[in-house]
């Protein structure tokens, strides 16, 4: 009763440490960002079939809403767009999770505008003109006279961070920057906006008519290369080597080391079947050693 009586007393961080983390049950949670959301629950679904004692729940909200569940011990499994960033990890140490990274996938981000607009590459100088205020018309970059509008991703989104860190070089995006609740959002947004520009993973751009993917040039001595070749999919290779200059991984963490049903769950993922669902859902998978 004693024992009892001194659980009930702990916090949640605290029961989980008595919990060998995976082993609590078939039930796993799995929370975080928007961009994954489609492949996370396709992952589950198929895992699910393959192992009918396991259920798994995939929620959105974005890569730090995600980390965020992780540290209050409200998810086994947060999905991040972006790495985790050293404060996060120290708010989760205070709380008594040690956070495990796993790269599950990879991901190039497009930069896209209307099917009508004539610019058909920019530089990462230029996107980042553009996405800081430095450069607010079309024709500052080869295009036509009209303000550019600006579409990006919310806050809490690991790839409104990603874009800020690595091409924005954390300089704030401008302040009409108007925010859209996902990638979605903002390739609903530029196809019917002839002025607008967004961003967001290259595969929910592909067979959107309304839509182009620019080339993006990593300098001005540079070739412009684009995430998506003439037969419309994806270039792995232009991300595996890194000529595709916006990319990123896609990850997943545990509070803990993963163990039990959790690991399973993550080493599946991991294997030729779980990347083969990557290639399917419209990501690039791991490339193999």
């Amino acid at each position: 009763m004693r024992r009892l009586g001194m659980i009930v007393g702990l916090s949640i961080a605290a029961v989980w440490a008595l919990v060998p983390m995976g082993l609590a049950g078939k039930n796993i949670t799995v929370k975080g960002s928007d961009t994954m959301i489609v492949l996370g629950q396709k992952w589950a679904e198929v895992y699910m079939q393959q192992n009918p004692g396991a259920a798994i729940q995939v929620t959105g909200g974005g890569s730090g809403v995600g980390i965020a569940a992780l540290m209050n011990g409200t998810t086994d499994i947060a999905n991040a767009s972006r790495k985790i960033k050293g404060s996060e990890i120290e708010k989760a140490q205070k709380a008594g999770y040690y956070p495990e990274e796993f790269k599950v996938a990879m991901d190039s981000l497009a930069v896209v505008v209307h099917k009508d607009n004539p610019v058909n590459e920019l530089s990462l100088k230029q996107i980042m003109g553009i996405y800081t205020g430095k450069i607010n018309n079309w024709n500052e970059v080869g295009g036509p006279d009209k303000e550019i509008l600006r579409y990006c991703r919310e806050s809490s989104s690991g790839t409104y961070a990603f874009m800020k860190e690595e091409v924005l070089k954390n300089k704030d995006y401008a302040a009409d920057c108007q925010t859209m609740p996902g990638t979605s959002a903002v390739a609903n947004a530029v196809s019917k906006d002839p002025a607008g520009i967004g961003y967001g993973g290259a595969a929910y751009y592909i067979n959107q008519p309304q839509i182009k993917i620019l080339s993006v040039k990593k300098d001005d001595k540079s070739p412009a290369m684009n995430p998506v070749k003439s037969d419309g999919s994806l270039d792995y290779e232009a991300t595996w080597s890194g000529t595709y200059p916006i990319w990123r991984y896609l990850y997943m963490y545990t509070g803990f080391k993963p163990k039990g049903d959790i690991k399973a769950f993550i080493d599946w993922i991991l294997s030729q079947e779980g990347q083969k669902i990557v290639e399917e859902i419209g990501y690039i998978p791991l490339k193999q050693k």
